[in-house]
């Protein structure tokens, strides 16, 4: 009988220090780019997920169970992100999966998740996450085609038909150029000239020489994110170019409008409503989830909220929100869960996802912006 029971606690003392015995806990892995040439996408995901996670658990956690949140840096690294990815299946036996601050570094993860099949909302823009649909992958940020529509339907009422478009060569610079020339002509838009830029050139003015040199270019388009729309807008003023200048939603940071001061003037670019959520009325629902994040973000980070922080948000209580309605962290039940999704407020808007939907927004939800003082504000229509 001794024997037993030396055993049993012996076996049991065994699976404690193994963790197999330890306290119930819900694990979302995280991977981010919170240093590197994408830090400024994934700094304020991170300040936004620490401020949500403490949030979540002095309310009770998730189900009862408190959160830990497994996070790496893969430094703005496709490959990183990716290894990073087998670690938290493998390793940390997470339970879902958030993440992915660049396009190129959420599509190296995909095969990981897809394959282990573990729920993963993404916090990136590039299309081809969600298009084709994939049974574990979800995110709610506007993807690069949204962006290439909105902006084309405002060069449509403006009169604007022919442009041209520069960009950098990172993944989601590459999938936004690639979605914007593919539906241009459904907007009646003619591409004059393509250019492009390296991931260290700090000097576009060659590129856009050539583009100033086409007498009949009546706007610019820069699809792209980091430091390449910075450097785009201040050449694009020193040239004197009188075109209009078009940047993507990558673009709507702080960190942007510090970096080209004045120049930023006039530009336009569709972005959340976040940006500008003071404008709406009091009566719209979503405007205490705007008011509420900005506020939270601004008191704690010192500085404005901008639409990559408000992502991770969206990312983070999506995945909350559906660990709650399943009543479960069975990868399964969230999964369904995730897809069932009806009338989610984020900071991107109102969010329904469906079994051929896993992006859940529409156009309505993007706002044409613009600098005015060097603030944003709504673009006046047409």
């Amino acid at each position: 009988m001794k024997g037993i029971f030396k055993f049993c606690a012996t076996s049991m003392l065994a699976l404690i220090a193994s963790g197999q015995f330890a306290s119930a806990e819900v694990k979302i892995g995280v991977v981010i780019s919170a240093t590197g040439p994408a830090s400024f996408l994934g700094d304020p995901q991170k300040q936004t997920l620490d401020l949500y996670i403490k949030q979540i658990n002095d309310k009770g956690g998730i189900n009862g169970e408190p959160v830990k949140l497994i996070m790496y840096d893969d430094g703005s690294d496709a490959n990183a992100s990716r290894t990073f990815a087998t670690r938290l299946v493998e390793e940390d036996k997470v339970d879902a999966v958030i993440g992915g601050s660049g396009t190129g570094n959420s599509l190296a993860m995909i095969p990981v998740f897809e394959e282990a099949q573990i729920p993963y909302v993404s916090f990136s823009g590039g299309v081809e996450i969600i298009d084709p649909v994939r049974k574990w992958v979800f995110k709610p940020p506007h993807t690069d085609l949204m962006a290439c529509q909105k902006i084309y339907e405002d060069m449509k009422k403006k009169g604007i038909s022919k442009i041209a478009i520069i960009a950098g060569q990172g993944g989601f610079a590459k999938s936004m150029e690639r979605q914007c020339k593919r539906v241009a002509a459904d907007y009646g838009i003619s591409i004059l000239a393509s250019e492009s830029y390296g991931p260290r050139d700090s000097d576009v003015t060659p590129q856009l020489n050539r583009i100033k040199a086409l007498p009949d270019v009546q706007a610019v388009l820069n699809p792209d994110a980091g430091q390449g729309p910075a450097i785009v807008t201040r050449n694009f003023r020193q040239l004197g170019m009188t075109s209009q200048l078009y940047l993507s939603h990558a673009a709507a940071t702080s960190g942007f409008l510090k970096a080209v001061g004045n120049d930023a003037t006039g530009l336009l670019l569709p972005a959340p409503t976040l940006l500008i959520a003071e404008s709406l009325p009091d009566s719209d629902p979503l405007k205490k989830v705007l008011i509420d994040y900005k506020t939270l973000f601004e008191k704690s980070a010192g500085k404005e909220a901008d639409a990559f922080g408000g992502y991770a948000h969206d990312c983070l209580m999506l995945m909350v929100d559906a660990m709650k309605r399943a009543g479960s962290k069975d990868r399964k039940a969230v999964r369904d869960a995730l897809e069932a999704t009806k009338g989610f407020l984020g900071t991107v808007g109102s969010i329904n996802m469906t079994p051929t939907d896993h992006l859940g927004i529409d156009l309505s939800s993007f706002r044409m912006i613009t600098v005015k003082d060097g603030k944003w504000t709504a673009a006046s229509q047409g």
